[in-house]
């Protein structure tokens, strides 16, 4: 297992982070979980043995039940909790009354105590936004992360699901008030989804941000199991649960490429999606779920892919976004200024 430093901290964090979101199934979650407890320390342990040191969660997965799960994987293992990085979330929906979403003060705090004790541990290393509030001022959110870093309920802090120009004020915003930084941004990025390639990657690179990834399949399309001629299920999560959204057109062109490549190379289209992943330089770690075991071994071998030359070539031609303005228009300008 490789290990990458999460953006401008000294933290460790491996390649490969388990995804817990099929822990539990419960809520609008229970379409893509159903692993139970004996499931989940099966999965936490084989990812350990492998070398991963990196766990997410987060409190609206299943109602908080991953939470619990995770927790309690933990325990049952006897794993060293200064070991692990845990990270969770907070912003969605955790009740009925209306103070029990979003990123106000009241509703961080609430949750982060909330976290500590499903996950029964006294810190948490990362603590994300789970995406933006519009309603919530900057200021307070960050302010509220900000006191929890110095109480040492929380080691750093994270977002995840937001536009580049939130991000970038957020930033600025902890800068000019001598406050905890997002140090990590937890974002959907696959071959068949390279959207982040505009914006916010640039961003990220040039503020020093980790990237964490999520959905590296693209929600399974990218797994082997989808045909683009097929009207049949095939098992996979798409088939009760079709998300993200995606250009299927595009995505079918990309595993038309995929599939003899895997088979060439004796490796599955799953490792070449994840392992592509990997080699992009802006990326910290890539997050992997998995229901059973063997999806799981299949995942964490991905980190051992090499690619030939002309292998990467051709997936980097075949999901390359089409140029859209102002990007075009700032490769014709620089040309004069490159050093």
């Amino acid at each position: 297992m490789k290990y990458n430093l999460l953006g401008k901290t000294g933290l460790w964090v491996s390649e490969i982070c388990l995804g817990t979101m099929t822990f539990g199934a419960k809520g609008k979650f229970a379409a893509v979980g159903g692993v139970d407890q004996k499931g989940a320390d099966a999965l936490v342990t084989q990812a350990i043995d492998a070398g991963v040191n990196f766990i997410d969660t987060a409190n609206v997965y299943s109602e908080g039940i991953s939470e619990e799960m995770t927790g309690k994987a933990i325990k049952h293992l006897g794993i060293s909790r200064d070991d692990l990085i845990l990270a969770t979330k907070v912003r969605g929906t955790m009740g009925e009354k209306p103070n029990q979403k979003g990123l106000s003060r009241k509703h961080i705090i609430d949750q982060v105590e909330a976290s500590l004790k499903r996950l029964d541990t006294d810190y948490i290393d990362l603590y994300q936004i789970h995406s933006n509030d519009p309603i919530t001022p900057i200021g307070e959110t960050l302010r509220a992360l900000d006191d929890l870093v110095r109480s040492g309920k929380v080691r750093y802090i994270g977002a995840s699901n937001v536009a580049a120009w939130q991000l970038m004020k957020a930033l600025d915003y902890s800068y000019y008030n001598n406050l905890e930084r997002f140090n990590s941004l937890q974002a959907y990025y696959t071959l068949a989804g390279r959207d982040l390639e505009r914006e916010i990657i640039p961003l990220l690179e040039d503020q020093q941000v980790g990237l964490m990834v999520w959905s590296p399949l693209a929600g399974g399309l990218l797994s082997g199991k989808y045909d683009r001629n097929s009207k049949k299920k095939s098992g996979g999560r798409r088939d009760n649960f079709d998300f993200p959204p995606v250009n299927e057109e595009r995505a079918f062109n990309i595993i038309d490429v995929l599939r003899p490549m895997a088979k060439e190379n004796g490796v599955s289209m799953a490792q070449l999606s994840i392992a592509w992943l990997l080699k992009q330089k802006a990326v910290s770690t890539v997050i992997v779920g998995a229901k059973k075991t063997e999806q799981l071994e299949e995942n964490l071998n991905a980190s051992k892919i090499e690619f030939s030359k002309d292998d990467f070539e051709k997936l980097e031609k075949v999901s390359k976004l089409e140029r859209e303005y102002p990007g075009w228009m700032l490769d014709v300008t620089k040309v004069d200024r490159e050093l």
